[in-house]
């Protein structure tokens, strides 16, 4: 074992940071924890969550009796069929069919998850630990890009991918031409990953420059690069800070529309559009609505419960001093 493995192992600095994380989780704790805090938590989460019952109660009612009866009927005269979930797979947009969009889904959202994250996390690094002239006023101007509202930049960029950018006689950008693909996804990977960019630098560079610099300095005293400090101590140390973004961008992705109906192919429209569109034209099938909710709504949870242990030590460890 070299040098450098040993200080990434070095179980004394990891067991540092996890009673530093540990701290400052139970300050926050006791900060924003109180009886009344929690009965009046109690008391928003249960009228919180009786639409939402209602809507589950719905997606397993037959369309006849939700037409005709309120979901709380169905207590006094319970009839359940699983035809609605069946029936909404089959069904949806004019593209493409709530299954397929379903997949489409998986298809933008884990890329345009995992792409930002990869470039955010290089350029947190750099402005954390390499010392460049200029970083911190480039690292304002990233900061900064994160009041430009989204719907600003939605045309401009339809513009550059579909004409490309040229100056003079000079082409920058040669732009894509796919606009003829059933089944294109870069432009709209490409997009998410522009918009969430700012933030996850931030946020990103947040955690990872208060990793304890002892760490980062004995790595590179024994001879390692910036590659090996990055693969090897930053981004295990880092794992927090990458799922608690991570969260934020797969349900942002997961549940957008505008920026997946502008951008995709037709053939690559999401399990969004296809909702919009389960309902039927006048609304008349709207349990269906509700089963595709449901069925839309897995995958985020999943996501969401498996990554969970991350999310708090994530937000909170941004604070800890080494």
């Amino acid at each position: 074992m070299t040098a450098t493995e040993a200080v990434v192992l070095d179980g004394r600095s990891k067991r540092q940071i996890e009673r530093e994380t540990r701290r400052n989780e139970a300050i926050a704790h006791k900060k924003l924890t109180s009886k009344g805090a929690t009965l009046a938590a109690v008391i928003i989460a249960f009228f919180w969550t009786i639409p939402t019952f209602g809507l589950l109660v719905t997606s397993f009612r037959p369309g006849a009796d939700t037409q005709s009866t309120g979901w709380w009927t169905a207590f006094t005269d319970p009839a359940f069929t699983l035809e609605n979930y069946f029936e909404a797979l089959t069904a949806g947009g004019t593209s493409t069919t709530l299954a397929v969009a379903f997949v489409n889904s998986l298809a933008i959202t884990i890329p345009a998850t995992v792409f930002p994250i990869a470039l955010a996390s290089l350029a947190a690094y750099a402005f954390a630990w390499i010392d460049f002239k200029g970083r911190n006023l480039l690292f304002v101007f990233v900061f900064a890009l994160q009041i430009v509202p989204l719907q600003m930049a939605l045309v401009p960029l339809l513009s550059l991918f579909s004409t490309g950018l040229t100056l003079g006689d000079v082409v920058v950008f040669p732009g894509f031409t796919l606009n003829d693909l059933d089944y294109s996804f870069a432009r709209v990977w490409i997009a998410h990953a522009i918009f969430a960019l700012p933030l996850a630098t931030f946020m990103l560079h947040n955690f990872i420059s208060e990793i304890p610099g002892d760490i980062v300095e004995a790595a590179r005293v024994d001879g390692a690069g910036h590659g090996q400090v990055f693969f090897r101590i930053i981004l295990p140390l880092a794992m927090p800070a990458i799922a608690s973004f991570g969260i934020f961008q797969f349900l942002w992705v997961w549940n957008d529309l505008l920026v997946a109906t502008i951008f995709a192919s037709p053939g690559a429209l999401p399990i969004t559009q296809a909702l919009n569109s389960l309902s039927g034209t006048w609304g008349n099938r709207w349990f269906l609505q509700s089963a595709g909710t449901f069925i839309s709504i897995i995958v985020p949870l999943i996501v969401f419960f498996a990554l969970q242990r991350f999310f708090v030590r994530g937000l909170l460890a941004g604070a800890t001093k080494g």
